[in-house]
């Protein structure tokens, strides 16, 4: 039989979502076996690769190309010695990518070959293969570009730029409220929940239970409770970043970049709720760390509060101590090994000896604001960072149409007057309203409260970490002077 002279070779098809490529998946293939045969090769099913939907841009999720890449480096015996593609484009658009798996299967005698880019042997041939790589990573950026520069100026005029968030559809390219299904009445259930003081662990679980899942089927978490109340669609917004970044976009909320416009869809969400709301979520993220873990279980009022005053770590449960197994806390840290000063101390000592301080503060108003305490100004405020920012580039660009000649040393110099005497208003403006005003008398009062709150045995040990970090920033715990040092915040 013919076939039994021919070598082995792989072949390799990728198509993107885009679909830019004239030949279909199959179409590809025949042709890439027409070419294959033509220089003595068999392509076996067994080595035709395949991704479909997978942009070129990485390598690292296409898992049918890294396996071949696998086989074609197989230390003991690699089962085809070239590797067929319709376009170089196809292999990989990262000519950084392209150029480490090409050398590393040619070490090994493998070859890839574009069936449809004829490329002579030589130097001069891996200088034109070169040149084809990088015009198709060119492509793939400028592409990227263009549909980044088309979408926030979709995003501008007040389009949907993605599909829509839980409680929508999308009609005609238009977001519509989910009446039907009743999930924009679910959305609605959330915000009032949090607004009466339901957590959103507590709110998850209660969907769960009645059997609501995510658009993706998945149960509701915590984390999409939280990105739901974050959600500025829900009040008939579109929120876009210009740099394309989804990640951004979902998750760091906070970021300068993000576009927030007015939308032409429907608010499910009032904005009275809505502030009431964000309102709720400023004083929780002042009141909580960053990487604070509010959904785990409270097992003593002083949780999360503690610090070790070596390394500042928490101290955390650790621990028994004695016959009758009293709870110990320990540093985090040293319990890890990268803090070398032990901080143990049993639960019963440190919280009788934290709530003598506190009435001792109390009794002799002295209160010691924490320097770290949080400063960031509830959401409704004004934001002063980003308005300086803007005259600060503003200051940039006059000073960019100075040197480039565009603009005379008078023009320049007038510019730069106006633009520097709005950020010295602004800063001043900044100031002033950052300033916190501290009534030792209204926060004794509230201090009294909260002691009384938590000698309540009725109470649990979660509601009390609760009511304490509404005035506690941290408790550190000194164990060489035996002493407790109490830090408040003034929110």
């Amino acid at each position: 039989m013919e076939n039994e002279f021919l070598k082995i070779g792989a072949a390799y098809i990728r198509v993107s979502d885009e679909r830019q490529d004239e030949y279909s998946p199959d179409s590809q293939l025949k042709k890439i076996r027409e070419y294959a045969t033509k220089e003595g090769y068999l392509i076996p099913e067994e080595y035709v690769f395949y991704d479909d939907g997978i942009s070129g841009k990485s390598t690292k999720k296409r898992d049918d190309f890294n396996r071949m890449i696998s086989l074609g480096l197989d230390k003991n015996n690699h089962p085809f010695d070239r590797i067929y593609v319709w376009k170089f484009s196809r292999f990989a658009r990262s000519q950084e990518d392209s150029i480490i798996a090409k050398n590393a299967l040619k070490k090994k005698g493998v070859t890839v070959v574009s069936v449809s880019e004829a490329i002579p042997e030589g130097p001069f041939g891996d200088l034109i293969e070169r040149i084809i790589e990088w015009m198709d990573e060119f492509y793939l950026k400028n592409l990227s570009g263009e549909v980044t520069r088309g979408m926030t100026e979709k995003a501008s005029r007040g389009e949907p730029t993605c599909a829509p968030p839980f409680g929508y559809l999308m009609k005609d390219g238009k977001y519509y409220p989910d009446e039907e299904s009743g999930n924009a009445d679910i959305v609605r259930e959330v915000f009032t929940l949090y607004a009466n003081g339901v957590k959103q662990r507590e709110i998850a679980i209660l969907l769960g239970e009645k059997g609501i899942r995510t658009k993706r089927g998945n149960i509701p978490e915590n984390r999409w409770i939280n990105y739901m109340l974050h959600n500025h669609c829900y009040i008939g917004k579109i929120r876009w970043t210009p740099d394309g970044s989804r990640a951004i976009s979902k998750r760091q909320l906070d970021n300068e970049s993000i576009m927030i416009v007015d939308g032409h869809h429907k608010p499910i969400i009032s904005l009275d709720l809505w502030n009431k709301v964000q309102s709720m979520l400023n004083t929780q993220k002042q009141i909580y760390p960053k990487y604070a873990k509010t959904s785990q279980p409270i097992e003593h009022m002083l949780k999360g509060l503690v610090r070790c005053s070596a390394c500042g770590g928490t101290l955390a449960v650790n621990g028994t101590s004695g016959k009758a197994k009293v709870p110990c806390l320990q540093c985090c840290n040293y319990s890890r090994g990268s803090c070398h000063t032990s901080h143990s101390i049993t639960l019963t000592k440190i919280e009788e000896t934290f709530i003598a301080g506190l009435k001792q503060a109390i009794g002799e108003k002295q209160f010691t604001i924490s320097p770290e305490a949080p400063k960031k100004l509830p959401s409704n405020t004004v934001d002063y960072a980003k308005l300086i920012l803007i005259e600060e580039r503003r200051l940039e660009r006059a000073k960019s149409a100075y040197l480039a000649e565009i603009d005379t040393i008078e023009q320049y110099a007038a510019n730069k007057k106006e633009i520097e005497s709005k950020i010295s208003n602004l800063k001043a403006k900044r100031d002033a309203d950052s300033k916190i005003e501290f009534n030792p008398k209204k926060f004794e009062k509230k201090a009294i409260g909260i002691v009384k709150f938590i000698e309540k045995k009725s109470i649990t040990p979660a509601e009390k970490n609760e009511a304490l970090r509404t005035i506690i920033e941290k408790v550190v715990y000194e164990k060489a002077n035996n002493n407790l040092a109490i830090y408040f915040h003034n929110l």
